[in-house]
């Protein structure tokens, strides 16, 4: 069980209870307070489960990741408190705190491509070529076991729930969430939602296959960027999400200042997303 096997590295976050929007929207809404997690991500969740996994002699060849952020960070972490060798691929257009957060948690950073996908594939060369292992931000299963503890959590805190709204770049987060809680809480809705400048993901389904498409620069650089081929949480997002919302730019800058100004929580735009697809049916 992942919950377990994580849980001396991770945070519980808080279910927050939303006067704000449980007011507006008649509704009892909660928020799952991930921006107040170790690194200030869900995705140490993933990235601790897939490292202590990992064989003596798998951590001995070294790792190699790539990440527009939040991910590099936690393997990064994940890499120091484990006493691991690695090194972290991001693309040339990260943004500059999340690269300086990467290296504070003591990454060695390298440079490649526009987006994730190229810096994935970039990752998984060096991987071939030097043996090191390679960890996919989102297409592992075990990567998406950490991400579904949140689930977990959300679970055992709030029983009966209606809908799960959940940011989607590459599926990680929705797919162990919705899949987790599709066991458990069968008739709960699970809804994604991505930027409209970057939804490869909405694109793919729709289309009932994984499109290489571009992206353009979003506020949420935590779920821009293209989608593996053959993704196993492709599939997952087939099964699972109910409905889809796609955002405006100034929508997800909306949402942000909403988790600033009615929240107190300093949020990224992946967080402000999620916010603005809620916010669609009441602003």
């Amino acid at each position: 069980n992942a919950s377990i096997f994580i849980k001396d590295h991770i945070r519980k976050t808080n279910l927050d209870y939303s006067k704000y929007f449980s007011t507006l929207s008649s509704n009892e809404v909660y928020f799952k307070l991930e921006n107040t997690q170790i690194t200030g991500s869900f995705k140490i969740r993933g990235a601790f489960n897939k490292l202590l996994s990992l064989s003596q002699i798998e951590r001995d060849k070294g790792i190699i990741t790539a990440s527009t952020g939040n991910h590099g960070a936690a393997v990064s972490l994940g890499m120091k408190i484990l006493g691991i060798n690695g090194s972290i691929i991001v693309p040339e257009n990260i943004a500059p705190n999340k690269v300086e957060n990467i290296k504070n948690l003591g990454g060695t950073v390298e440079y490649y491509g526009n987006d994730c996908l190229e810096a994935e594939q970039r990752a998984q060369e060096i991987s071939v070529t030097t043996g090191a292992i390679y960890i996919s931000p989102y297409n592992d299963p075990v990567i998406v076991a950490g991400q579904g503890t949140m689930g977990v959590e959300i679970d055992k805190d709030l029983s009966n729930i209606d809908t799960v709204i959940v940011a989607v770049g590459g599926g990680g987060l929705i797919s162990g969430i919705g899949g987790y809680l599709k066991t458990v809480q069968p008739k709960v809705k699970i809804v994604g939602c991505s930027p409209k400048n970057s939804c490869v993901m909405y694109e793919s389904l729709k289309a009932g296959t994984i499109l290489d498409l571009p992206s353009k620069p979003t506020l949420s650089d935590g779920t821009a960027g293209g989608v593996e081929e053959n993704s196993i949480t492709f599939e997952i997002c087939k099964r699972i999400i109910s409905d889809f919302v796609l955002l405006t730019e100034d929508e997800i800058a909306a949402g942000i200042r909403n988790g600033l100004e009615d929240h107190h929580q300093l949020i990224e735009g992946s967080a402000g997303a999620a916010i603005a697809a809620l916010a669609g049916a009441f602003w």
